[in-house]
């Protein structure tokens, strides 16, 4: 009879547990309060269970130990803003010639003027034509002055630039007069990249661990980042281009996972938001780059040199000890503890006595626990449909910006000086707000610019005065979009690695990386079809999508982040869904 009454008693509170997430808010006030309470409760109860963050409470919450890690992780994010965002300054206008110093050879002393009006057609508006030429002819000057040169063809001997005084691809492989690089192609090759890198890492970050994924990652910019400088062709250019994008994306992930596992508290989302300001100081340099360095040969070479004296990463960079603990490494997870308590001046002995495995020696977890833990599912799902719609309107901010024709350093120089404050701002939202709160402000602004953008015209056709005011509101309304939407992508990245657990976490965020890559993806396949309503209508749908799931995920503030899956909100399962992934497994 008693075990019948405790049945009913935990039936009853389950059934009201499931009722307060499937309805919201209580509707009555005693409902509210004692949903609070048993948050409370939890919230307790996991702070006690999680060990490690008392321990590193001991070892030092923010030390020197910390405070040097974060400085050693975040310092190649400029670097690696370089090799991201370096196609950028590659494909700059030109206007070339025909190169006709053939005339040289019966005129040496004339000028360039002269050189180009006896040996170019011109269009009907006056300009040189740049891909044709007159043929050579074996007469003396004076005759090819008189009666001019008649019989056109293209170009025979290459091109010139006179007007350009930096070596860029184009003038440097001649990519011009139908050989001009598609930059949807580029932009492709580039973004495929990271759709590779994003799910490689994030499978070698999980299984290896955090060290030797940067220390590949690392690798990676050397070989391909500074091999870029030494390619002789556009193709080559693609593969070393291809090849470094994973080489960023795997840095990035997962050096912000190993940052996550060794901070707590408000530490960790400062960590992150510092992060994200040095990678817009990167975006910053890089212009500056650009716009000094003559040749283009030169900007790669500057770039990727500094990256070698991070091949010192092997010695003076620790394993994050959380990932260690769940693969059953507790002796190196003591050790690297003791290493920070060390250079922090503390030595918590008892404290590491204390460190326990939770519940088997070694924590497994695949990717297929994504669609066969039903909470890891939904939270998957929800953040996916976020980083989709934060890429496509990312990029069409970004493409639209392109259209209006704004000089291609101010494009980036401007977002560059604002991403900064706007990272900062995330200190202040995350404070005053949740993450929950945070993440649908921040991305409801953005949004809601992108789609202004998208709305109003470019002001081609309108009255001059016009239609400069018209352009300055527009590129005013893009910067905003960008503003919101770096802060967006900050909280992001905070909200999802407090949601994953140790074990999956970098697995996962290469998935959501995925999913951005296939939005930006998507947007440049929209804009290429010139239907004006396509962009708008993918915009809205997508922001749409991402908010309504956004409201329903859990809140993570003041939370400890989970390890394994055991540390997940039990989810019920159907028999179906427990059939097949016994049958996977």
């Amino acid at each position: 009879m008693a075990k019948e009454n405790n049945f009913k008693v935990e039936f009853k509170s389950q059934h009201h547990l499931r009722s307060f997430h499937q309805h919201g808010a209580a509707e009555s006030p005693r409902s509210c309060s004692l949903d609070m309470l048993l948050r409370r409760l939890r919230a307790i109860e996991a702070k006690q269970d999680d060990k490690f963050t008392t321990i590193v409470d001991a070892v030092g919450e923010f030390g020197t130990f910390q405070r040097r890690l974060v400085a050693l992780i975040f310092i190649p994010n400029i670097l690696s803003t370089f090799f991201l965002f370096a196609d950028i300054f590659m494909f700059t206008p030109q206007k070339p010639y025909c190169n006709t110093s053939w005339i040289l050879a019966v005129g040496p002393n004339l000028t360039e003027s002269e050189r180009l009006n006896l040996t170019l057609p011109r269009a009907p508006n006056g300009s040189f034509l740049t891909c044709l030429m007159y043929l050579p002819v074996d007469w003396i000057l004076d005759s090819i002055i008189h009666f001019g040169l008649n019989r056109r063809d293209s170009c025979q001997d290459g091109w010139i630039y006179p007007e350009i005084k930096k070596r860029s691809l184009i003038n440097e492989f001649d990519s011009v007069c139908g050989k001009e690089p598609h930059p949807e192609i580029v932009q492709n090759v580039y973004l495929v990249g990271l759709l590779t890198g994003s799910f490689l890492f994030g499978f070698i970050t999980d299984k290896l661990g955090r060290h030797p994924s940067i220390l590949l990652s690392l690798l990676g910019l050397i070989i391909f980042g500074l091999g870029t400088d030494f390619v002789n062709s556009f193709h080559q250019y693609l593969f070393f281009r291809f090849g470094v994008s994973p080489a960023a994306v795997g840095y990035a992930i997962s050096s912000a996972s190993l940052i996550t596992e060794w901070l707590v508290g408000m530490h960790r989302a400062h960590a992150i938001i510092l992060g994200h300001s040095f990678f817009a100081m990167g975006v910053m340099f890089l212009t500056g780059l650009a716009y000094s360095l003559p040749h283009w040969r030169l900007l790669f070479l500057v770039s990727g040199a500094p990256v070698f004296p991070f091949i010192s990463y092997i010695w003076i960079l620790p394993e994050s000890p959380r990932w260690l603990m769940m693969k059953g490494k507790l002796k190196e997870a003591k050790q690297v503890l003791c290493y920070a308590a060390g250079v922090n001046k503390t030595i918590p002995l008892s404290l590491l006595d204390k460190l326990q495995l939770p519940g088997k020696k070694v924590t497994t977890a695949s990717i297929l626990d994504f669609y066969c833990n039903r909470h890891l599912r939904k939270v998957t799902l929800m953040m996916c449909s976020m980083r989709f719609a934060i890429g496509c309107n990312y990029y069409m901010l970004s493409l639209r910006m392109k259209e209006l024709g704004v000089n291609i350093h101010f494009t980036h120089v401007i977002p560059g000086m604002m991403e900064v404050p706007a990272r900062l701002c995330c200190i202040f939202l995350l404070e005053q707000l949740n993450r929950k709160r945070s993440l649908i402000l921040t991305f409801f602004q953005g949004a809601l610019m992108c789609f202004l953008s998208l709305l109003l015209p470019s002001g081609e056709g309108w009255p001059h005065c016009l239609a400069t005011e018209l352009k300055s509101l527009l590129v005013l309304i893009i910067v905003l979009g960008e503003f919101s939407l770096a802060a967006t992508v900050t909280v992001f990245y905070i909200y999802i690695f407090e949601l994953l657990p140790t074990v999956l976490r970098v697995t996962g965020l290469g998935l959501l990386s995925l999913v951005w890559a296939a939005g930006g993806i998507s947007s440049l396949i929209v804009v290429s079809q010139n239907i004006a309503i396509l962009p708008v209508f993918l915009c809205c749908i997508s922001a749409c999508v991402a908010l309504f799931f956004c409201v329903k995920l859990p809140e993570t503030q003041d939370q400890p982040i989970p390890d394994s899956l055991k540390h997940l909100p039990p989810e019920r399962r159907t028999l179906s869904e427990d059939m097949l992934c016994d049958d996977v497994r």
